[in-house]
């Protein structure tokens, strides 16, 4: 099931989303294709738009008088949330290249794959930069948060973005090391609970 069906189902935001994929309707098609008002469509449509869902996409004149027809679509940024082939496609690429490539390889090109994830290096205090690292990784899924611990910071997360992959490729984990070392510009060191649902834990040191 992908989270747009997790989320939003059969309801009406849900049914409307539906429609779009399929192509650009005005508020005025989606309502009576739903069988709603007009206005009940605009509510929703507003909804959609503020999560950046669904995105105005021109408009549509008919006829030579009367105001146009505002079109709506799916916004490009939201098409990933329909799928449900990432995850699975994701995994057996690093079953795949586990296997091919063996695990000392696999660290080095994981390790390549989060510095390409990472954005610009965070500014300020070690500690600035690391609440910008856990806020990423809340962004990215992680529900991060920041403690102390010897001297050192702890980001630690309820849960993990990438909990699929790291179930069947443990070493997935290297990638938001080193996408976590970017940011911070920070020695960082992974030790993830992964005795049952993986949990992201990241340890910066504090220079010495």
């Amino acid at each position: 099931m992908s989270w747009w069906e997790r989320q939003y189902g059969s309801t009406p935001r849900g049914q409307i989303a539906m429609l779009l994929r399929a192509g650009p309707r005005s508020v005025e098609e989606l309502a009576t294709e739903l069988g709603v008002t007009d206005n009940a469509v605009r509510v929703h449509i507003a909804t959609l738009e503020r999560e950046g869902i669904v995105r105005a996409a021109g408009v549509r004149r008919d006829g030579s008088v009367g105001k146009p027809a505002t079109l709506f679509a799916i916004a490009p940024d939201a098409l990933e949330l329909f799928s449900r082939a990432y995850t699975p496609m994701l995994v057996a690429l690093l079953s795949e290249l586990r296997q091919q490539t063996g695990i000392p390889a696999l660290r080095r090109l994981l390790r390549k794959v989060g510095r390409r994830m990472a954005p610009r290096a965070a500014s300020g205090s070690l500690e600035s930069r690391v609440r910008a690292a856990a806020a990423l990784l809340t962004d990215l899924g992680g529900a991060a948060s920041v403690t102390r611990e010897d001297g050192n910071y702890i980001i630690a997360g309820r849960g993990c973005p990438l909990a699929s992959a790291v179930t069947a490729c443990p070493e997935s984990c290297r990638a938001v090391e080193q996408l976590l070392a970017e940011v911070t510009k920070a020695r960082v060191t992974e030790r993830c609970d992964r005795s049952g649902p993986p949990n992201c834990q990241f340890v910066i040191s504090a220079p010495e």
